[in-house]
């Protein structure tokens, strides 16, 4: 079903579209040792209440199309597996519809994160179209949903509330790239923030994570 587009999602649109122009040029990044705020990383304000108390959350702000979020993805889930009990990650699918609406309906039926690598692979390897329902039902009927689940969770009060709560978020965090990785309520890093660099991405998070744990301590 299309949709408009509102003005935050444009915003959003044309800074991935810019970003892409940048990463593609091989743009340099300075030389980081300590993060700096303003560089490397920027302060939310103001800051967001977590979804998870006592444990210190990553959220990902992302798009299944992007390629940028594709590439990031590999690297991100290697990283995951190393982190300690007190780390919690929380993807937060940006207002790209349909997409976004596929990603709620998988998480409504607890297998977003379990089919997160093959959507990827679907969309980025194999140039399947995931544009609509039916063929968003089809391609998780081939990997272990059952169909008629799906087909009714897709238009469901719950999925809408999510979609919803997932745009406010974006909107909370003045998010407007893809992929973009918020520290905690606190802080906001990107790899368009470190000359495209995944890796240095996530020594930001190291350090962000590691400043919050001091502070705890």
């Amino acid at each position: 079903m299309n949709q408009p587009i509102d003005p935050s999602v444009r915003r959003f649109l044309k800074a991935l579209a810019t970003g892409a122009a940048a990463l593609a040029a091989g743009c340099a990044t300075r030389q980081v040792t300590v993060p700096e705020e303003g560089f490397e990383y920027r302060t939310v304000e103001p800051p967001q209440r977590t979804a998870t108390p006592g444990k210190l959350e990553v959220l990902e702000f992302f798009w299944y199309a992007c390629p940028f979020c594709n590439a990031m993805e590999p690297i991100l889930r290697e990283w995951l597996q190393r982190q300690p009990a007190d780390v919690a990650f929380r993807r937060i699918h940006v207002p790209r519809p349909p997409l976004q609406q596929f990603h709620y309906t998988l998480e409504v039926l607890g297998k977003a994160d379990e089919l997160s690598e093959r959507i990827y692979a679907a969309i980025h390897l194999q140039q399947l179209d995931l544009e609509t329902r039916d063929r968003m039902a089809d391609f998780v009927a081939r990997n272990g949903v059952d169909r008629a689940r799906f087909v009714e969770a897709f238009g469901s009060p719950a999925v809408r509330a999510k979609m919803q709560e997932a745009t406010a978020t974006m909107n909370a965090y003045k998010v407007d790239g893809v992929p973009t990785f918020a520290v905690n309520g606190k802080w906001i890093t990107a790899p368009s923030m470190l000359g495209g660099s995944y890796t240095t991405t996530l020594r930001v998070f190291e350090y962000l994570l590691a400043r919050e744990r001091r502070g705890a301590a």
